[in-house]
């Protein structure tokens, strides 16, 4: 027999499944706006509302869940860890949201050099892919090969950000310094990337947390 229960977990995960196609979009989207000058910033703002009310939604159930069930063990871990799930997929959009706002604010990025960007972004890319694919599988593993590639962002956007803070006389003759808009939506994208890379991190650990009831640690 079907328990009420089960019911109130089949929404939930059909909602974040949901967020989880939605916010994935966005952030490639993002990239892919970045890399050809094409800014579409009401799509991608619309996704980050609807992924707003989706989080919503998933707060809701949870709450609903846990006051009229005192659901124990996996249940439990299951719908504590949905609301972390499901702000990190809202997150997600929002920071495609910030990337798409610093592409219009800056004008026309094209004649930068995009390579360290691009670079991030196919990691970051893969990361946000990785982590929708690990709580479709309930794959406890994931977690661990996240963490690997969080490293590598992080260090990318921080020799990124080393460089732009070098003396002028120092760079040698990076075209990437030659105007300013290159480098500030550079590193501001990059930060927005790390940030989605650790929330990739999160939700794999939230995964891991649920099939095991010990989440995945940095090591």
């Amino acid at each position: 027999m079907t328990r009420l229960l089960d019911l109130g977990l089949t929404r939930i995960t059909n909602v974040i499944l949901n967020m989880a196609e939605i916010s994935e979009r966005s952030v490639a989207k993002a990239i892919e706006s970045y890399e050809e000058g094409s800014v579409n910033k009401d799509e991608i703002f619309e996704w980050a509302k609807q992924l707003q009310l989706l989080q919503e939604e998933v707060s809701e159930l949870a709450v609903e869940l846990f006051a009229r069930y005192q659901p124990v063990a996996t249940d439990l871990r299951f719908i504590k860890s949905s609301m972390e799930i499901a702000y990190g997929f809202a997150r997600f959009g929002g920071y495609a949201h910030d990337i798409v706002d610093i592409i219009s604010t800056m004008g026309s990025v094209s004649h930068c050099d995009k390579r360290a960007v691009l670079e991030v972004s196919q990691i970051a890319i893969k990361m946000t892919r990785m982590s929708v694919l690990a709580l479709q599988t309930a794959d406890k593993d994931a977690a661990d090969k996240l963490y690997e590639m969080d490293e590598t962002v992080e260090a990318l956007y921080r020799k990124f950000l080393r460089e732009a803070i070098t003396p002028h006389g120092k760079r040698g003759s990076n075209k990437l310094y030659a105007d300013p808009r290159c480098y500030v939506s550079g590193l501001l994208i990059l930060r927005y990337l790390e940030r989605i890379s650790d929330h990739a991190c999160s939700i794999a650990s939230a995964v891991k947390y649920i099939a095991t009831g010990t989440p995945a640690r940095r090591l």
